[in-house]
């Protein structure tokens, strides 16, 4: 063991939701591991998140986090099948990949938890490479691609819409790849490289969440994580996008029920202070009934079948988007201009106190109840200790709390400009 470290988070920040107390130890391979006691559960998460996504792919070889994804419920060295032993301890497990990160979680009664602890650790000490493995789930991921980025509606919007604003940085990809074909020609030897580079204890955050007991689970988890050997320290070196100096549009023809306009702003980190304004935005423009889009164009307006704003979350500095669903009679010209009329008007007039507590509470509401669940609480942990504290989940209330209606308007300012901004416009085929 080489760390052990107790967080109490401060009794005096923003009390509103509850504080999330948690214990963090850190083993000899470099595995981080955070323990959170609800006793209000009869079960238990335990949550694995590994430091890899899209954004640390080889441009020429995408969507291997993706495939990863799928390899990891593909057998390792002990264990065939991950989903059986699950099932047969009363619980289940599932599994996502993003940008930034891939997670693996697995929810069960308590009493069976070194089942769980057993999968994730066999896994991570060494898949079960093996061609057949490999065909069948390039296979499988492959037919997901097809599914839903070719033969749906819209399908392609992220692939056309990561292009359109990413000219450097990896975020330039959507998670799945840029084409099938990455996947379809990737090596057994190109995969073992990539897990080895990634899929290790130093690279990775397990939190346990729910029910059980502390030093128990501990011992638990240095017997099944402790043996297995650090992979090599990583450097991540991604190239930085460039400041965007002028608008970019994309329009498209394509086979789609109606036309639609996506406009993507480029904003700040996910670490970056001013994201909590850029989320409290979107939700001013779109959560709720009360939201301006709602009440100001979706409702008094025969333009639009469906408007919501919201932001990607991203690691690295990532997007504000609007997404816009227009009738058949509407002019898409018309639509965007009364779309970029209010967001003028968050550039141009302070949002006033009764409409900044309202949609403050709303937000504030949402996280703590979000927070009841013992897997968002596993997730969160693990995330925010990829950014650098976990203790920062205790922040998250209090960031909101503090933004005033100068910070809406400086950061509108800033960020949403006509320069910065990139819009995607699908038009159906006309017959």
């Amino acid at each position: 063991m080489k760390t052990t470290e107790h967080r109490k988070p401060n009794k005096f920040l923003y009390l509103w939701p509850d504080m999330i107390d948690f214990e963090k130890h850190i083993l000899d391979n470099g595995l981080r591991v955070l323990f959170h006691q609800d006793k209000s559960s009869p079960l238990v998460v335990v949550n694995v998140l590994y430091d890899v996504g899209s954004r640390d792919e080889d441009p020429e070889r995408t969507g291997f986090a993706h495939l990863f994804e799928h390899l990891m419920f593909g057998g390792s060295v002990n264990i065939p099948d991950f989903d059986g032993p699950i099932q047969s301890a009363g619980g289940d497990n599932n599994a996502f990949t993003n940008c930034d990160v891939t997670n693996f979680y697995n929810l069960l009664p308590y009493q069976n938890i070194e089942t769980a602890l057993w999968l994730e650790s066999d896994r991570m000490m060494q898949l079960n490479f093996n061609q057949e493995m490999l065909d069948v789930q390039k296979k499988v991921v492959v037919e997901e691609f097809k599914e839903t980025c070719i033969n749906v509606p819209y399908g392609d919007m992220w692939h056309e819409l990561s292009k359109l604003c990413y000219k450097d940085h990896p975020y330039q990809w959507p998670t799945i790849g840029k084409t099938f074909d990455h996947i379809e020609k990737a090596q057994l030897s190109d995969v073992e490289q990539f897990f080895n580079r990634h899929y290790n204890p130093n690279n990775a955050i397990l939190c346990v969440s729910g029910n059980f007991e502390s030093a128990q689970t501990l011992e638990l988890v240095k017997k099944w994580f402790g043996p297995i050997p650090p992979g090599p320290k990583r450097v991540r070196s991604l190239n930085e996008e460039k400041k965007q100096t002028q608008s970019r549009k994309l329009i498209k023809e394509a086979h789609v029920p109606g036309k639609n306009f996506i406009v993507a702003w480029h904003m700040v980190s996910r670490s970056d202070p001013d994201y909590y304004t850029f989320d409290l935005i979107s939700d001013l423009l779109s959560t709720g009934k009360s939201a301006r889009l709602t009440q100001r164009l979706l409702k008094n307006s025969n333009l639009y079948s469906g408007l919501s704003a919201y932001i990607s979350g991203t690691m690295d500095p990532g997007l504000f988007i609007v997404d816009a669903k227009l009738s058949d009679e509407a002019k898409t010209d018309e639509s965007i201009e009364k779309v970029m009329d209010q967001i003028q008007e968050l550039k141009d007039n302070r949002v006033g106190d009764e409409e900044l507590t309202k949609v403050k509470n709303k937000v504030i509401s949402l996280l703590t109840f979000s927070e009841l669940s013992i897997l968002n609480k596993a997730i969160n942990l693990c995330h925010f200790e990829l950014m650098g504290d976990a203790d920062l989940i205790n922040g998250q209330a209090a960031k909101y709390e503090e933004i005033k209606a100068e910070d809406i308007q400086r950061v509108a300012q800033s960020y949403l400009r006509n320069d910065n901004n990139n819009t995607l416009i699908y038009l159906p085929h006309e017959s």
